[in-house]
This record gives structure tokens, C-alpha cells and sequence, in this order.
């Protein structure tokens, strides 16, 4: 049951409150450093714990429930922290809670779905959003402790807050999309 897989999803779960610890401090370059690290390895587990299930044929029931409760926990906490801190402002939070409601919708879609023996299959367009998310989401915690690195870039500047709010509002477009698309399957199933 505590299969390598699970440990990885375990200990994504058990770094969220270390993560929103880091990042309570924004005036904090140092901690927002290791939070991105944080983050960064907390993304790279999320890809090998599905990966190695899959290829050590240790696919577990206990492994399908916590993989996408410690996702959404880490997004969640991110973006309450990153918006409560004002790293995330404006029109902006727009795109922050579009990306919440839908994790909380599609949780409880699938929630209602599973009562009927109804699977949804995440889309390769889920796994483009969820690529957005980590890197919008990654490029705003970098922001907070690397706030004045650029690279340059066809005649301007690629900072970590043009990468993050972009790929933002590329997540929460995505999010729409995904979202819509789960929800129409849903529907059918509902009377």
C-alpha cells in the first residue's frame, strides 16, 4: 500500500504546510528561494509518482484518491497564499479563482460521478492546463524572492511576473475549457 508512488503523492501533501510556511514572509527573498525549490521538486514528484504506478504496474486505490487531493492542496495553498500576500493582485485573482472553482467543481464532479461508477479520464488538454498552473504558479513564488531577474527576450524582457501572469491566464483559459468539458460529460450521467 506505501508503495514508492504513494510516498511521493505522501510527501507532497506533508510539504504543503512547509511551503505555505516559506511563503508567509514575502519581504523574504531567501524563503521564497527554497519555496521555489520546494515547489519545483513538489511539481517533479507529481509527475513520478503517476509515472512509476504506471511502470512498476503498482497502480493503488489509495494512490487514484490522494494524487489529486495533494494537487489541488498545493494549488489551493498557493494561490490563497500568493493572493493574501499580494503577489497575485488585480485582475488577476481573476484568473487565480477561475483555476480554485474549477479544481473544486471537477472534485466534486467526479465525487458524484464515482457514486455511479462513472469514470472521467483526464485529457491531454488537463495535463497542458496543469503544465500552465505549475508554471504560472512556480514563476510567481520565483518572483517573490528573484524580483529583479530578466532574461532578455525578443526585444524585451522575460521576467518571472510576465512568465507567471501569462501562463496564469493560459491555465484559467484551459481551465474553462477542461472544465466545461467535464462538466458536459457529467450532465449526461445526471437525471
Amino acid at each position: 500500500m506505501l508503495s514508492l508512488p504513494n510516498l511521493l503523492t505522501l510527501s507532497r501533501i506533508l510539504a504543503v504546510p512547509l511551503l505555505v510556511a516559506l511563503l508567509w514572509w514575502p519581504g523574504w527573498k531567501t524563503g521564497y528561494l527554497i519555496a521555489f525549490g520546494l515547489y519545483c521538486l513538489m511539481g517533479i514528484t507529481d509527475y513520478f509518482d503517476g509515472y512509476l504506478a504506471r511502470a512498476q504496474g503498482t497502480v493503488s486505490k489509495l494512490g487514484q484518491f490522494l494524487d489529486p487531493i495533494a494537487d489541488k492542496i498545493m494549488i489551493a495553498a498557493v494561490i490563497l497564499i500568493l493572493t493574501g500576500k499580494g503577489m497575485i493582485e488585480g485582475i488577476h485573482v481573476i484568473a487565480a479563482l477561475i483555476i480554485l472553482l474549477r479544481e473544486i467543481a471537477v472534485s466534486g464532479l467526479r465525487e458524484f460521478l464515482a457514486g455511479l461508477r462513472v469514470s472521467i479520464p483526464v485529457s491531454q488538454l488537463a495535463k497542458w492546463k496543469t503544465t500552465f498552473q505549475l508554471v504560472a504558479f512556480g514563476a510567481l513564488v520565483l518572483m517573490g524572492g528573484a524580483p529583479d531577474f530578466a532574461i532578455p527576450f525578443t526585444g524585451g524582457w522575460l521576467t518571472p511576473e510576465s512568465v507567471g501572469l501569462t501562463t496564469l491566464w493560459a491555465a484559467a483559459a484551459l481551465t474553462l475549457v477542461t472544465g466545461w468539458d467535464y462538466l458536459r460529460v457529467g450532465l449526461k450521467h445526471m437525471d
